[in-house]
């Protein structure tokens, strides 16, 4: 048997070094004098990416881009200065932004159909709870309309509930691949029928290193038109940020965020007073049926829409309620629980709303989405006309306390905060939201809980053009600034374990 070679003194101790600066990194917390454990110290995040889709097609669209990171968070005395950049995501990567400073928005604006997509990073002070808002308006033609999204997380898992591929419909997933290795995807379709049957190869794209694809979810099963579809976005390798932009004839366009992950209870939070059509789509990806209460929350209490009360999901299939003018001229949120509390099955949804009527439509989407939690913001908001409204909601039993704080201004302005509470089981239309004193610019809302909850909440932006009521809306989610970092102590006994 082979002899190994004996250890120096020195060797000893550069190795009990190397485990000893392991342990401090990883061991958990030892035993307090008293025999009670340390807690886990909430720490700032250090690095924050995000992945921005190519705006539009059209020549003639404006876009703004709105970059913000709230002041500093807890724990974060001492941080290293932040930096962040966001770049397009093409070969020749140039910087759209670079924000200097957390607690000052900045802005950036682009012209016509050449826009790329955008990747970024933030890092230090700059990271935690760093958002950026797209806002894309085109004045005419097939896609006119407000086109709204938060720049988003990459990941590998997305549901789209709500995409279509009936005749009028062009519904783009795109495709955002922020690293430097490939990353392959599925998209697959599923329809109140079950799995839609793609042609061989057309599910499966490849997007290269640091680019944009967009696919036409039509073009994947040609022969199938459907009105309601729930597209699934996967990664079998690398990871990607997917959103899909929708224009529909007619109605207008503007882009669906993906659900949150699949749940046994859903809110969907922020439907306009004044919406003339709202449609809820979901889907059961598992394997079990899913029996959902359908109910409304609005500024007196909870509600059960007449005659659209209950939705029966197949499991694998799409299936949809037309809920109609279902707020009557009062704003709203969608609480989706299950039948039967002892059999909650995960789905997942979206709601498609349309605002105006005849030649004057406009549409809109609202994805479930999760709780506001201990902190959220939503970027790009704009002063006067009720051009931003921001709607809170107390799902369950309790009530709750929000603090709800403008930036300054782009250009300018002073921060301002307001406390608001909101009754268990309704919606608050919060109209205006707290502004900027003296402020000029878009600006930052950015949410948080004080107590009882949860909360949800969405704003929508709204920008009227020749009498169309043109308008986007964002939802506000925890922006998980903050991790659990347990507390670690040297255990010089780890060699001998």
């Amino acid at each position: 048997m082979k002899q190994r070679a004996p250890l120096t003194l020195a060797a000893v101790t550069a190795a009990l070094a190397a485990v000893t600066a392991v342990a401090s990194l990883t061991a958990p917390a030892a035993p307090a004098a008293d025999g009670k454990k340390t807690a886990a110290a909430r720490m700032p995040v250090e690095r924050t990416g995000l992945v921005c889709p190519a705006p539009s097609s059209s020549d003639i669209a404006e876009t703004t881009y709105t970059s913000y990171t709230p002041g500093a968070a807890a724990g974060a005395k001492g941080a290293a200065q932040g930096t962040a950049r966001l770049l397009g995501a093409t070969k020749d990567a140039k910087a759209v932004l670079e924000p200097k400073e957390p607690g000052k928005p900045v802005g950036a604006t682009s012209s016509g159909s050449e826009a790329p997509a955008l990747t970024g990073i933030a890092e230090g002070t700059l990271a935690p709870g760093w958002t950026v808002q797209q806002t894309t308006k085109v004045a005419v033609g097939r896609a006119r309309g407000v086109l709204g999204v938060a720049c988003a997380m990459p990941g590998t898992d997305f549901w789209f509930p709500a995409v279509g591929t009936s005749k009028g419909r062009e519904d783009y997933v795109h495709l955002t691949n922020p690293d430097d290795t490939p990353a392959e995807v599925d998209v697959k379709l599923f329809g109140p029928e079950g799995a839609v049957k793609s042609e061989p190869g057309r599910d499966r794209v490849t997007i290269a290193p640091k680019s944009s694809q967009k696919l036409l979810l039509s073009t994947l099963a040609p022969e199938t038109q459907l009105a309601d579809v729930t597209a699934h976005v996967t990664t079998r390798s690398g990871r990607v940020g997917a959103s899909v932009q929708v224009a529909e004839d007619g109605v207008g366009t503007d882009w669906l965020p993906a659900s949150t992950d699949p749940a046994g209870s859903l809110v969907l939070p922020g439907i306009p007073a004044d919406a003339t059509s709202v449609r809820l789509v979901a889907f059961a990806p598992g394997e079990d049926d899913a029996d959902v209460s359908v109910r409304l929350a609005g500024p007196s209490g909870t509600i059960s829409p007449a005659g659209n009360d209950a939705l029966h999901l197949k499991a694998g299939m799409t299936g949809s309620l037309d809920l109609k003018d279902v707020t009557r001229g009062e704003a709203g949120s969608l609480v989706l629980t299950p039948a039967d509390a002892k059999k909650a099955v995960p789905v997942v949804a979206a709601l498609r709303v349309v605002r105006g009527s005849g030649a004057k439509q406009e549409l809109g989407f609202i994805p479930a989405s999760g709780p506001v939690g201990a902190r959220a913001t939503v970027a790009d908001n704009r002063i006067g006309d009720n051009a931003t409204v921001l709607y809170v909601t107390a799902p369950g039993k309790a009530a709750a306390k929000v603090r709800v704080t403008a930036s300054p201004g782009t250009e300018g302005g002073e921060p301002e905060s307001k406390e608001i509470e909101v009754k268990a089981g309704t919606t608050l239309a919060v109209t205006p939201p707290p502004a900027p004193a003296g402020g000029k610019g878009s600006y930052a809302l950015t949410l948080e809980t004080l107590s009882g909850g949860p909360v949800h909440a969405s704003r929508t932006l709204t920008l009227p053009h020749e009498g169309i009521t043109m308008f986007t809306v964002q939802p506000f989610t925890d922006d998980r600034s903050t991790v659990l970092v347990p507390k670690a102590t040297q255990d010089l006994s780890v060699p001998t374990r």
